[in-house]
């Protein structure tokens, strides 16, 4: 048997990053990270944790020695209606970082880079299902940065000229850890405070963080994931009245009971936003948050399943049941 793999992740105190640390640690890796932020307990075994920002080459560089294998995590994640100012920070971030860490791993001789991404670079399906063949069409800094992203790791070729990092494109990532909207409609229902919009048949792609773990190991072992594109998620895609109805349940709560037209809420979106830009607040509720709300997302994930032989172990049931019971447990719901 020959000595563990030593396994870099980026970005590791995020929502997915601790998950991750557990898992790789069960399988027999040892895990050094690089982060912004220090752990502060986050990681519960031994784990070598390095502070430091990606977007210094040097310190991305000096983290890379030793190192088998990547998962590059690191990020500047989605922002509701972010400023003009943020579009330098998202590509420093997102795109010289990632640069950073290929630049780094091949001059290191790194043997696999597991990039995860994020569906959300297809924009809506409207309608379709969408696989990896579909064109994506990033409407975000967001999205754009994360697609430019890509198309950095899977360009950087190992000493042999071969592709040295395959892409996981994740649904919406949902846990203990979540942040985003999905914690904001969380809580809102955990206070019966929440009305939904619309007839709620749009559709969602959803995946548990421990199945998003079990899929990145899974994207740094086997041989036929590098250089590939794949689509990460439950298995299946979800009305966003399936997952209210399964959060509701989960926190022994009823479904609400009424909604309201998208039409009526779009217009008092637009008001709020004019009526805040003239007084310089940043807006409560905004078209774009509705947009996000009403999207239509559904993403097909057979071709991982096919290839690698991945297979969820979450359904969206078990994952919400899960998930709340962590939350209370930690005093977070």
């Amino acid at each position: 048997m020959g000595n563990p793999l030593r396994l870099l992740i980026t970005g590791a105190t995020g929502a997915v990053g601790p998950t991750l640390v557990r898992e790789a640690i069960s399988s027999q890796y040892l895990i050094r990270t690089l982060s912004l932020d220090q752990p502060y307990g986050l990681f519960e075994q031994d784990v070598e944790a390095r502070q430091g920002d990606i977007t210094n080459p040097e310190t991305v560089y000096r983290a890379m020695q030793g190192i088998d294998l990547v998962v590059h995590l690191a990020a500047l994640l989605h922002i509701a209606d972010p400023p003009a100012s943020m579009e330098e920070k998202y590509f420093r971030i997102n795109v010289e970082g990632t640069r950073n860490v290929m630049q780094a791993a091949v001059a290191s001789g790194v043997k696999r880079v597991v990039y995860p991404s994020t569906i959300a670079v297809y924009n809506d399906s409207s309608g379709r299902i969408i696989t990896e063949k579909t064109v994506p069409h990033p409407d975000t800094w967001y999205t754009r940065t994360k697609l430019e992203a890509e198309r950095i790791v899977l360009d950087a070729k190992d000493d042999d000229g071969k592709p040295l990092g395959g892409v996981l494109r994740l649904g919406t990532v949902y846990g203990a850890r979540i942040k985003g909207n999905y914690q904001k409609l969380l809580h809102a229902l955990a206070r019966g405070m929440f009305i939904p919009i619309g007839k709620g048949s749009n559709r969602r792609t959803l995946i548990y963080d421990k199945d998003v773990a079990r899929a990145v190991l899974l994207g740094l072992s086997h041989p036929g994931a590098a250089g590939k594109i794949y689509n990460v998620s439950d298995g299946t895609y979800h009305t966003l009245n399936q997952i209210i109805e399964v959060m509701c349940s989960a926190l022994s709560r009823p479904m609400p009971k009424i909604s309201v037209p998208e039409g009526p809420v779009r217009v008092v979106s637009g008001l709020v936003e004019w009526v805040s830009k003239l007084i310089g607040i940043h807006p409560p509720i905004s078209r774009s948050m509705v947009d996000k709300y009403t999207e239509d997302m559904a993403v097909d994930s057979s071709m991982i399943r096919s290839e690698l032989g991945f297979m969820p172990e979450y359904d969206l049931s078990r994952g919400w049941g899960e998930t709340i019971d962590l939350m209370r447990r930690a005093g977070e719901l």
